[in-house]
């Protein structure tokens, strides 16, 4: 029978006996156990969830304070960065400022600067203007007094030159008129002044070593000792160089010129003098291109030459052939001027002058 059937117990009064009670396990009911058991789990469930939860707080606590902790420090270099930054923008003001002074001051320097080279510029032009009228005046000495066209050509050269350093364009009509005469001068027949005068500076040098034609003795002869016996006696040996002796007193010779001029030493000194003033007349006559003058002094001196010197002596054969060659030279050529380029650098000058006032 089921415990729920309660028994009547006859040895009670009243004819009824008291129901027992159940046991622990059968008074809990299944739904009461399901439910302590799912409390429990649950509860389980939610300390572990309020653990782990904690722990991540914690977690997310600490991580907190060490971004705050970074974020602080990051903040103070900022500061820090920020007031360098200040610091730095000041200074840059302040250099900014002794710059903007500076570049004031080294404006008013370029100023001052390009005034004086515009100054400088104005003298130097007329310094270059003057040394231009130099050297033209030098070429046209050169010209005129030594006949020397190639130094002349040079001094045209340079002043030239000159010109084309200031590179103006209004030095353009000076610098072809200058062209123009140096076209000329390249033109010219070219005569070796200075080339002809040293040659007769040397040979009027030379005068005083040339043998005159009365000076010359033809060699002696001896005879030579392979031609003198060794076993010749003392008295044939005597007697051989006393005729030897003998002929030496009396001299016959046979003379191409039969006319040959005996001179006292005086003559012969005045000779010789008049010789060098020849050869010196014919050089100045060089410098000055008077030709006729020239060739007669040369024919003059040739003919003295031939006269009364030695013309076998190598010597006076090399002086004749040195004024040979100088007979054939051409000194009378008339040089071409440049004027035009002196006058044309002079008008300019003034030009220049009148427009600087």
């Amino acid at each position: 029978m089921s415990a729920d059937i309660q028994h009547v117990d006859t040895d009670q009064p009243g004819g009824l006996r008291p129901e027992p009670r159940p046991k622990l396990h059968q008074r809990i009911s299944p739904v009461l156990i399901f439910v302590i058991i799912s409390t429990l789990i649950f509860s389980l469930i939610i300390a572990w969830q309020w653990y782990d939860t904690r722990n991540q707080i914690a977690g997310l606590q600490h991580e907190l304070a060490k971004r705050l902790a970074e974020a602080d420090a990051a903040g103070k270099e900022s500061r820090n960065l920020s007031t360098e930054a200040t610091e730095a923008g000041r200074r840059t003001e302040t250099k900014l400022s002794l710059l903007e002074a500076k570049l004031a001051e080294s404006q008013s320097q370029q100023l001052a600067l390009e005034a004086l080279y515009q100054e400088l510029t104005r003298n130097r032009d007329e310094a270059t203007l003057e040394e231009v009228e130099q050297l033209l005046l030098i070429a046209n000495q050169q010209l005129q007094l030594a006949s020397n066209v190639k130094a002349a050509l040079i001094a045209m050269q340079e002043a030239d030159a000159r010109l084309q350093r200031i590179d103006r364009p209004q030095l353009s009509p000076l610098r072809k008129i200058l062209a123009k005469d140096m076209d000329i001068l390249k033109a010219a027949p070219y005569v070796d002044t200075v080339g002809i005068s040293m040659r007769l500076d040397s040979l009027a040098a030379a005068v005083d070593r040339l043998p005159l034609a009365m000076e010359f003795r033809p060699p002696e002869t001896r005879p030579s000792p392979s031609q003198i016996s060794a076993t010749e006696n003392v008295w044939l040996k005597f007697a051989r160089e006393a005729w030897e002796d003998v002929k030496r007193l009396v001299r016959i010779q046979n003379m191409d010129k039969p006319d040959v001029a005996l001179l006292s030493p005086s003559q012969a000194y005045f000779l010789r003098e008049n010789l060098k003033l020849r050869l010196l007349s014919a050089r100045h006559a060089l410098h000055a291109r008077d030709g006729p003058s020239f060739k007669a002094d040369i024919n003059a001196s040739m003919d003295w030459i031939n006269r009364y010197y030695d013309t076998g002596s190598e010597s006076v054969a090399n002086m004749l052939e040195a004024l040979h060659q100088l007979q054939d030279s051409e000194i009378g050529v008339e040089l071409p001027r440049i004027s035009a380029s002196l006058d044309a650098v002079r008008n300019y000058r003034l030009a220049h002058d009148r427009g600087n006032r």
